[in-house]
């Protein structure tokens, strides 16, 4: 019996990382042609500023809407089909000529993307209940390294001459493949299994929690603080060493690359910290780990150390994330779909404030002193960390609980 169920959690988390890895792969790939799909809408780069705030708004209402749907029906349900939206939504930019039908397909590419973020994070929240242990992280980086993947597809697809409509189409097809394959070694809903436990397993369930707790928004709230954070990296690294540091064209791509790397690798090795010291020590150290690195990117003069900087910044802010996404789905077992959807809606839009913070700030000062508002929010994540320490907000404290 314990050999079944241990092979069962082994599947349903191979069937998790393939969810994500699929997920950063199909967003790739989206990001990989946008140039090509601009061209083939005959829009300026304006437009597409514009248009690009639909994807974000889908995403938010994808997940806003998908979070109770999962907890009502399972994800084992939810996220193959929001894999399968997501994945037949990536091909319509590449069939739009116009401004009209490219901003409904961003919408509708935004809106699977945010349904299929939030259903396979609930998923991965279950998948760590059942493991005892952190495993989020680890998941996160699955994403990434999709979007590596993409880059390198798109890359030899676009130098052979491919058009959008073509590879956008082959990726969909093959999106639609491994939402299907994966689906069956998803786990089943907690709520069946416990059905099937002895009754010496069962414990008495809490009311449902109709309105979400203030602990849920306040995670929220640091999400969309840290994820503005990464939204900088994304948008900022790489013109901060070009026009600040006057460094050549290539040298100012190792900003980003460098901040992505370290990203990766820290949600591979997150894990392991957290399982050791705990979700806080994470939250609390990789914050302050990302301050200090982002303070060192933004005074230097140098650009070797530039870029060390941002290293740190991406190897501190790595962890973070998921400790948020993790606790959120672990504060009520029979809400999990609807806090992570708070926390990564919330999450998302700070992102997409980014370059709607920064880039004002920018004609009052200088690009690099306005790296002091995302250190700001370091420092109030590290100070705030302490927020993750509550019964059943972590796999740790799971562990000391009687089965």
């Amino acid at each position: 019996m314990f050999v079944s169920m241990e092979r069962t959690l082994r599947r349903g988390r191979l069937a998790t990382t393939a969810y994500f890895v699929l997920n950063g792969f199909l967003m790739g790939m989206w990001i990989v042609h946008i140039p090509a799909v601009e061209h083939r809408a005959g829009i300026t780069h304006a437009v597409l500023g514009w248009l690009l705030l639909l994807l974000g708004a889908g995403a938010f209402a994808g997940m806003q809407i998908v979070g109770p749907l999962t907890d009502r029906f399972g994800a084992r349900r939810v996220v193959p089909v929001s894999a399968a939206l997501c994945s037949t939504a990536v091909v319509l930019p590449g069939l739009a000529t116009g401004v009209w039908p490219l901003g409904a397909a961003l919408l509708l590419l935004g809106f699977g993307n945010g349904c299929l973020d939030v259903s396979m994070n609930a998923h991965a929240v279950q998948v760590e209940r059942g493991y005892r242990r952190p495993v989020m992280s680890a998941f996160h980086a699955m994403f990434s390294i999709g979007g590596v993947l993409s880059a390198l597809v798109g890359a030899r697809t676009l130098s052979w001459g491919v058009g959008p409509p073509a590879t956008l189409g082959a990726v969909a097809v093959f999106g639609l493949a491994v939402s299907v394959l994966a689906a069956p070694a998803l786990l089943p809903p907690e709520r069946a299994r416990a059905a099937e436990a002895p009754a010496s397993e069962m414990r008495p369930r809490r009311p449902r929690i109709r309105r979400t707790p203030r602990r849920i928004w306040a995670l929220a709230a640091l999400a969309l603080m840290l994820m503005l954070c990464e939204g900088v990296a994304n948008d900022w690294s790489v013109l901060q060493l070009r026009d600040v540091l006057d460094a050549p064209a290539a040298t100012a791509a190792l900003a980003y690359g460098a901040f992505a790397t370290a990203m990766t690798v820290g949600r591979l090795l997150t894990d392991r910290v957290a399982e050791r010291f705990g979700p806080t020590a994470v939250l609390r150290y990789g914050a302050s780990v990302a301050a200090l690195g982002l303070m060192v990117s933004a005074l230097s003069s140098w650009i070797p150390l530039a870029l060390i900087g941002w290293t740190l910044f991406g190897a501190g802010l790595s962890g973070c994330i998921p400790q948020l996404f993790s606790a959120a789905g672990h504060a009520d077992q029979d809400a999990a779909g609807a806090n992570v959807s708070r926390v990564a809606g919330l999450g998302y839009l700070g992102m997409l404030a980014g370059p709607a913070v920064i880039g004002p700030l920018t004609r009052f000062v200088p690009l690099n002193l306005t790296f002091f508002l995302p250190v700001a929010f370091c420092v109030i994540a590290a100070c705030t960390a302490g927020i993750l320490r509550s019964r059943n907000s972590a796999p740790s404290r799971l562990e000391a609980e009687p089965v």
